[in-house]
């Protein structure tokens, strides 16, 4: 007991003197370190920080930024988009989710620039945030898995009717992977690792893994072991060890059915074997699980049909390319948000179960084309060359980390269409273009 009140006495004082050398620090860490909390309570901690702007008005000066201009620009187009919205209602709704585009550059073109000292502040207490959330979601799965013996409690997430999974349906496991992955690279990369650094790195490899996002898992292990391989700079046989630990541990991992089934809906879906009807991962002989060929060049569907994540990407795409071919949506789009009517007519156009024709692109390329047309597009790809530029330019690998795991997510999610989304990459997005990191 001590030894946590001790532990926790110093970590106030920390938090203090960096608070001093820089007014921003704790509201803007309070605004990363609460992203998986309520969104009410994000809200509140980005009003704090508005609030810390106002109080130190006269010790602050406007900068210009090019950076900081661009997810400015890009809100600007979201909220333009009304006027020629297909959908004006939808649309209006989600130009408040957006707002962050808007408001979180805004708060940095005031806010002093983050040292070096500062900034590897802010990750490491916004990892130790993210550990003490995961601990919690694994002790939830426990109990649950105590109480009900159900191995779901440990793997992806549930439905919003059915909250069986490692993290809410609400919270999606693709997008706490994100957020974890940002946290296990901080630990990762430390120069000097204690016992209790090298334990947090081993759990959160392992929760993600549980969170059994494909896309994020295969980037995050090419990204882990690029770093273990190339970037580290620990001796070489230091350097094996790990990598070999690593493999040990992706070996064990895949041992559980969950997480296999996961990967192998994709890889037999789009195989000769794959798409019969009696796949031993689909459980009713009455599901048709459609293949990649099949969802971009089927002429029909039907409502026995199964779509798995990689084929239901490549069928909205396919969707995506017609509707250019088909509506006027080149330049500016269907509108923030507005797609949906689009997409309910192809669904039943081609058949499919109701219900897909309700989900968005899942592709923040697309989605960002089908809706603001290509301007909105450019504006996003420009972001995102800006975010490798600045990460290769200073060679932080932190910020390379975050940057291919951004430019890969945007494959497979529509993340910005979601708050949360929004608000963590627009945060480290300012936080990572305006932060001298050679200082």
């Amino acid at each position: 007991m001590t030894n946590i009140y001790s532990f926790l006495k110093n970590v106030w004082q920390d938090l203090i003197e960096t608070q001093k050398e820089n007014n921003f620090f704790i509201p803007f860490l309070l605004l990363l370190a609460t992203i998986v909390l309520p969104l009410g309570i994000n809200n509140i901690t980005l009003g704090i920080l508005f609030l810390f702007l106002l109080l130190n008005r006269k010790k602050v000066t406007f900068k210009r930024s090019f950076f900081l201009a661009i997810p400015i620009l890009l809100f600007i187009w979201m909220a333009l988009s009304y006027f020629w919205a297909i959908d004006k209602e939808r649309t209006l709704k989600a130009i408040p989710k957006e707002i962050t585009l808007l408001l979180i550059p805004f708060l940095f073109s005031f806010i002093p620039v983050f040292n070096q000292k500062t900034k590897e502040k802010i990750l490491k207490y916004y990892s130790f945030s993210i550990v003490t959330f995961t601990l919690v979601f694994m002790m939830r799965a426990l109990i649950r898995y105590a109480i009900t013996g159900d191995s779901n409690a440990f793997f992806y997430h549930g439905e919003y009717h059915d909250d069986y999974g490692l993290v809410p349906k609400l919270l999606n496991a693709i997008h706490v992977s994100v957020y974890v992955a940002v946290a296990f690279f901080y630990f990762l990369t430390k120069e000097v690792k204690s016992k209790a650094d090298y334990s947090i790195v081993l759990f959160l490899f392992l929760f993600i893994l549980l969170l059994s996002s494909k896309n994020i898992i295969v980037v995050f292990l090419l990204l882990t072991f690029f770093y273990t391989s190339f970037y580290s700079k620990t001796v070489h046989r230091v350097r094996l060890r790990n990598i070999a630990i690593m493999v040990f541990a992706i070996g064990f991992i895949l041992t559980f059915s969950r997480i296999k089934e996961r990967f192998l809906v994709e890889i037999q879906s789009n195989t000769e074997r794959g798409v019969r009807n009696d796949m031993t991962t689909i459980h009713t002989e009455q599901v048709h699980v459609v293949s990649i060929y099949e969802a971009w060049n089927n002429e029909k569907f039907s409502h026995g049909d199964f779509f798995p994540g990689a084929a239901f990407r490549v069928y909205q795409a396919r969707m995506f390319f017609e509707f250019l071919q088909e509506e006027p949506i080149f330049w500016k789009g269907f509108g923030l948000n507005a797609s949906l009517k689009k997409l309910l007519d192809k669904e039943k156009q081609y058949d499919l179960y109701p219900g897909y024709g309700t989900l968005n692109f899942h592709n923040q390329y697309i989605q960002n084309f089908a809706e603001l047309g290509v301007i909105g597009f450019i504006l996003l790809i420009v972001m995102l060359g800006v975010l490798l530029y600045k990460a290769l330019q200073v060679k932080d690998f932190m910020h390379i980390a975050f940057t291919i795991l951004m430019i890969s997510l945007f494959l497979t999610e529509s993340f910005l269409w979601r708050q949360r989304g929004v608000v963590f990459f627009t945060a480290f997005y300012s936080f990572f273009a305006v932060s001298n990191s050679r200082n």
